[in-house]
């Protein structure tokens, strides 16, 4: 029976394949702050200007390819049950071959009803408009976890964490909450690993850093989990 690998990835890893942050994106975003088009509240003030900037990073996405990282991680299923917990909105991992992915933030390729949250549809194309509806005639809107809106897969992600025989932290900094606090909805005895070229401080756990971007980093987690098979 396979050990269960628990990964909790970030931007850091989506970065390397070309896909911007807000804070990179420049030009007509400069002027923004990101919660005048990542919030509730930005949505009911300017509906319009929120599709276009999701679009936009959409568009990026339609021509964006996974990296070495996200190629890695999907490999180790050949050793380990794998499940991906991510902060990304991207569907990188899922394009390299990972089979179990959970998005914590949503996801950039899916939009929602605005009356039935149930109501998820996967875009064919990167461009969604005002006038685009649900079934029960309601304006669709990214299915994204904006600012001050429940992280409602955060429960399953601690269950996910809870099982791991090992778990690895790849392409965050371990400073956003809620997802930084899986760390320690791990058992105590595990292994654990953090692939990040800045070595964020840990507390209470034995960690193994590998102090390296993520692509570079994945590639020296296999060497290291080949101990564990």
């Amino acid at each position: 029976m396979k050990k269960k690998l628990v990964i909790l990835s970030g931007a850091g890893i989506s970065q390397e394949s070309g896909l911007k942050t807000f804070r990179d994106m420049g030009g007509l975003w400069e002027q923004y702050d990101v919660t005048e088009v990542a919030s509730p509240e930005a949505w009911r003030k300017n509906p319009e200007l929120v599709l276009r900037f999701y679009n936009e990073r959409r568009k990026q996405l339609w021509e964006t390819k996974p990296n070495a990282g996200h190629i890695g991680i999907a490999e180790l299923e050949n050793w380990f049950d794998v499940e991906v917990i991510t902060q990304n909105v991207d569907d990188l991992h899922e394009q390299a071959g990972s089979t179990k992915v959970l998005h914590l933030h949503g996801e950039l390729r899916k939009a929602r009803s605005t009356v039935d949250p149930n109501l998820v549809y996967t875009l064919k194309n990167w461009e969604l408009k005002m006038g685009d509806t649900c079934e029960k005639g309601s304006q669709l809107r990214p299915h994204i976890v904006w600012f001050g809106e429940m992280v409602t897969e955060i429960e399953r992600a601690a269950e996910i964490a809870e099982t791991a025989d090992i778990f690895a932290v790849v392409g965050t900094s371990l400073a956003v909450y809620p997802a930084a606090g899986l760390l320690h909805n791990t058992k105590p005895e595990i292994p654990i690993f953090v692939i990040d070229p800045a070595s964020p401080q840990i507390s209470g756990k034995q960690v193994t850093f590998i102090r390296e971007k993520a692509g570079k980093g994945v590639e020296l987690l296999k060497k290291k989990l080949e101990n564990f098979r």
